[in-house]
């Protein structure tokens, strides 16, 4: 990044400062001086701050790291190694039971059970796609998906298979709005009455499910109910090909689907510079102003994909009214680990990118505020605040958002946060970790690879890991689901937060889904995150058949479940022998997915997508994912179970797999046979030096190895330009 511009003593990337003073700031009443006088007091109050808990950070793993090694092969008790974890400031004392005082929270948040999206902001399709996934077809997802235990055929629309899925519809109306007498099935007409809805002259078993219609008269469109909160809209269309076929003319149910989406900046996202930071800076601007488009191009089409506008309907009553017609939108910042060459302090350094962020998204979501009929109604900034390690962390994010506030004018706790429970010192801590943040706490939530990422690093010392899959069956992770909930519901999230759980991996395993996913409904969890629109719209059926509400408050009446002392039981292999082969397939499991996502972020920019594994099983990767693989290669390397030579040799056969299963892609670069390139030196840096990145995360390797190749592709472009 060679041009650069001076903002009251910050270097900033041009185009960035471009971005912030011509498209971001007008309308927000913010002015071009008060924006970076204030970046820059952020930066230099708070950014020593922030380095010093990141050194807090090193030095308390210094004493995790020696302690383990001091009782290796000593039998000491869990209260010897809690009493330790106290000394060292890992665990912190809990202070009395309270309850969050969050306000302002948006119905999707505090009272909607329902699915969650999370893309990466920076890719526009993607970003319109989720904020339109708020509304999904089911009848779609069922004929296009393996939802009902097999894919379509090729080629034209198969009545066989279009029947299956009305009466898989049929039987979905029938446990979510049963009819007094009878099933949806035989349905043959609708109709609203001055009582209200009937169906051939029967009413609903809780007539005051039905909310309204879409449409008038002859151009009647559907009807809506309501169910555990979610709506529901049958489609009526006897002119299309479904609807000809129904006996009821019934054409689609469109469900309430993806309830929020977390527009992301961090993990699914590949932003190292000041030209990626605007790009992603420029489409939550879009989203927040409901002004950004994408030109999408389908075979000899090509269509403009907008924000849907609200859905307008008749109420039950005879009244005008609509349903919103997008998900709520939150956006995730970067932690407090990474900065950028984005913006550079006084001294010519990198200023935090968490800082950054925090100002910019902000200022950004400020246009929604002084909407109307915008993302949020009561006056709220959502923030999802990633890899945060302890109360004291979280108590800092609340600061810098408090010093945001005053930098832009705005009440104190506009921004609400939300906590990602996904590091070992957070999920131990968590009731004061919440305390932190007590105004603000809007979200929290468990994501399995990153915490158990965190966990192989934390206590890599204590010795050789599980295989992952064997984690999962552990205790620790069994006990860190449970408390996130109970915590959860003990500190007074109900109604004011989302208690979350994490991603569904297998975009194509939709029947897998459904048949495993209404675990996280049934766990106390008010949302969960999905791969996709698709499948936002399949998970919105299993709150359909629980009310959330009430099972949470079965679970906060039974009690707590885990136990920090589970919590805190290490996955080692304890003794534990693995045969050659389980150590092999762990090996390749691992350098397979690694290579398989790193080519594609250091070679190509792309922070998450669908990445093939060894068995060719398409698996949403994005940098927790490459965070566990990494650091359980790192730790078998630490403790012997594996040499490099067989990491290595691992390496390059997988390479072979990868450039094979990336082959149709025109822009993709071949790992092998030479192996010299940045992709597969990042990902042997990311397991030969895994051990000694910070907190094992995957960001300072990918960062620099990418910025080396945009370097080159640089100039590259000038040797090009010169030529010609």
């Amino acid at each position: 990044m060679s041009e650069r511009v001076s903002r009251e003593g910050l270097s900033v990337a041009h185009q960035l400062a471009a971005f912030i003073e011509i498209d971001a700031l007008p309308g927000t009443g913010i002015t071009a001086t008060q924006f970076w006088a204030g970046l820059a007091a952020l930066v230099a109050e708070l950014g020593p701050k922030n380095r010093d808990l990141l050194q807090t950070r090193e030095d308390i793993q210094t004493q995790l790291d020696n302690w383990y090694i001091s009782h290796r092969g000593v039998d000491y008790s869990f209260e010897t190694y809690q009493d330790f974890l106290k000394e060292t400031g890992y665990l912190v004392d809990e202070g009395p039971d309270f309850k969050i005082e969050t306000q302002g929270i948006d119905p999707e948040i505090a009272q909607i059970a329902g699915p969650q999206l999370v893309v990466p902001v920076m890719n526009a399709r993607f970003a319109l796609n989720a904020a339109n996934a708020r509304w999904g077809s089911l009848y779609d997802a069922l004929y296009g998906t393996d939802a009902m235990g097999d894919l379509p055929p090729a080629g034209a629309y198969d009545q066989a298979r279009g029947d299956r899925v009305v009466a898989w519809g049929r039987a979905f109306l029938d446990d979510s709005l049963p009819l007094a007498k009878g099933s949806w099935s035989d349905v043959s007409c609708m109709s609203q009455t001055k009582d209200g809805f009937c169906a051939d002259d029967i009413g609903l078993t809780h007539p005051e499910q039905f909310i309204g219609r879409v449409g008038d008269g002859d151009s009647l469109g559907g009807y809506i109910f309501k169910n555990n909160d979610l709506h529901i809209i049958v489609d009526v269309d006897s002119a299309s090909v479904i609807g000809a076929a129904d006996r009821a003319g019934i054409s689609d149910i469109r469900m309430e689907s993806a309830i929020s989406t977390i527009m992301d900046c961090e993990d699914s996202v590949a932003a190292v510079d000041g030209a990626d930071k605007t790009l992603a800076y420029r489409n939550w601007l879009g989203l927040m102003k409901r002004d950004l488009s994408e030109a999408i191009v389908k075979g000899s089409e090509t269509f403009t994909r907008r924000l849907n506008a609200d859905i307008t309907y008749t109420t039950a009553q005879g009244l005008p009214a609509h349903l919103k017609g997008r998900s709520l939108m939150l956006v995730r910042n970067v932690g407090h680990l990474m900065t950028k060459p984005a913006v550079l302090d006084q001294d010519g350094a990198e200023i935090g990118e968490g800082l950054l962020d925090a100002l910019c998204t902000t200022m950004i979501a400020m246009h929604d505020l002084n909407s109307d009929q915008g993302n949020a109604m009561h006056g709220s900034v959502y923030v999802v605040k990633p890899k945060m390690h302890g109360p004291a962390e979280v108590a800092f994010a609340d600061e810098i958002f408090s010093r945001v506030e005053d930098i832009l004018g705005l009440p104190h706790h506009t921004v609400k946060l939300g906590i990602m429970d996904e590091e070992r010192r957070t999920s131990a801590n968590l009731k004061e970790c919440i305390r932190a943040a007590k105004n603000r706490v809007a979200f929290i939530n468990t994501g399995f690879l990153d915490r158990t990422g965190d966990e192989i690093h934390a206590s890599m010392e204590m010795g050789a890991f599980l295989p992952k899959g064997d984690m999962k069956t552990t205790p620790w992770i069994k006990s860190y689901e449970d408390r996130n909930v109970d915590i959860g519901l003990k500190c007074g999230l109900q109604g004011k937060a989302q208690i979350g759980k994490g991603m569904w991996a297998m975009p194509d395993r939709m029947g897998d889904m459904l048949a495993a996913k209404m675990g996280h409904p049934e766990a106390g969890a008010n949302c969960a995150w999905v791969p996709s629109p698709t499948a936002a719209t399949l998970h919105a059926t299993h709150y359909h058949k629980l009310n959330v509400k009430q099972r949470q408050n079965e679970l906060a009446a039974a009690g707590p479940r885990g136990t920090l002392k589970d919590l805190l039981t290490v996955p080692v292999l304890s003794g534990r022998n693995l045969s050659d082969q389980e150590i092999q397939t762990e090996i390749e499991n691992n350098a397979q997915g690694i290579l398989g996502y790193v080519v594609r972020w250091v070679d190509q920019g792309v922070g998450c997508s669908k990445v093939p594994d060894i068995n060719d099983v398409g698996l949403m990767e994005d940098r927790a994912t490459c965070r566990i693989s990494s650091q359980a290669l790192a730790n078998w390397l630490h403790h012997g179970v594996v040499s490099h030579a067989q990491v290595m040799a691992a390496l390059h056969k997988m390479a072979a797999v990868v450039d094979r299963q990336n082959a149709g892609d025109a822009a993709y670069r071949p790992m092998a046979p030479e192996f010299t390139g940045l992709a597969f030196q990042a990902a042997c840096d990311l397991v030969f030096k895994g051990r000694i990145q910070p907190s094992g995360y995957t960001e300072p390797v990918l960062h620099a190895r990418r910025l080396e190749v945009k370097a080159a592709q640089a100039a590259a472009a000038v040797d090009a330009a010169s030529a010609a």
